[in-house]
């Protein structure tokens, strides 16, 4: 360097011209469209995705559900084989298979509700019949004609219930 360049003041870099600035500005918005098109891109290949392992995933699922209920499939038929024993064994063996399909029912999620003397819950309930009984409670039930699976928002079918009504 000569004395002379020393001499200067150093010189500041030069502003970006007017005509640089729309150029990146471009350049950022072509970056933004690029990336965008990839999320799009990722997105679709997502749903398609979603869309192979659906079927395989619904498939698995019942079988599962299935194989819960082959054991008592097998009790039914052990049930019928023996048809000709004792009543009262028979009696007992299908009570056990009640019980059993009633566990699987519950290990899937939709436990049995056939209480009686709770009060009425129109969410786990379906009143059939209104009955007079004088010991309980207006509102309460007294009967269940038929169980009720599942629990609120998530039933299988809501219990069918007689409950008391309010005295006259």
């Amino acid at each position: 360097m000569s004395e002379q360049d020393q001499d200067r003041p150093p010189q500041e870099a030069p502003e970006l011209s007017q005509e640089a600035a729309p150029a990146r500005e471009m350049s950022e918005i072509e970056e933004l469209e690029d990336r965008w098109r990839r999320a799009l891109a990722d997105l679709d290949n997502l749903r398609k995705r979603h869309a192979r392992e659906r079927p395989r995933e619904l498939e698995a699922e019942r079988a599962r559900v299935t194989a819960a209920w082959l054991p008592v499939l097998d009790n039914l038929e052990l049930a019928l084989a023996h048809a000709a024993a004792d009543p009262g064994s028979i009696v007992e063996g299908v009570r056990a298979v009640r019980d059993q399909a009633v566990e699987v029912l519950r290990s899937l999620g939709y436990p049995r509700h056939d209480e009686t003397g709770v009060p009425f819950d129109p969410a786990l309930h379906d009143v059939v019949t209104v009955v007079d009984a004088p010991d309980t409670a207006p509102g309460t039930v007294v009967q269940v004609l038929r169980p009720g699976y599942g629990e609120p928002g998530r039933q299988l079918r809501p219990a069918a219930v007689a409950v008391s009504r309010k005295p006259e």
